[in-house]
């Protein structure tokens, strides 16, 4: 199998929002606390792998966004229908 030449060094995702969940997932970048810690001495490889988990994470966040609305069942953008009182 080929090495593939790194030109560039990935980016850190940190976005600065550096808060923490109660499982150790910050709320900015959704790196693990371990991930957080180890990101500098991993390799191109590994720091590829925890950007493709971020990824899925921030598709499960959205998701469990979107169901929430969906169970909330209002759309605030629509105006109903009002009947008479009286």
């Amino acid at each position: 199998m080929n090495q593939q030449f790194e030109l560039f060094e990935i980016a850190n995702p940190c976005i600065g929002l550096c808060q923490s969940n109660k499982k150790g997932y910050c709320f900015g970048c959704l790196r693990s606390r371990t991930e957080r810690q180890l990101w500098h001495d991993m390799t191109t490889e590994q720091q590829r792998e925890v950007l493709r988990l971020i990824a899925g994470r921030k598709l499960r966040i959205e998701q469990m966004k979107q169901r929430k609305d969906e169970q909330f069942g209002f759309d605030f953008e629509e105006i109903p229908e009002i009947g008479e009182l009286f």
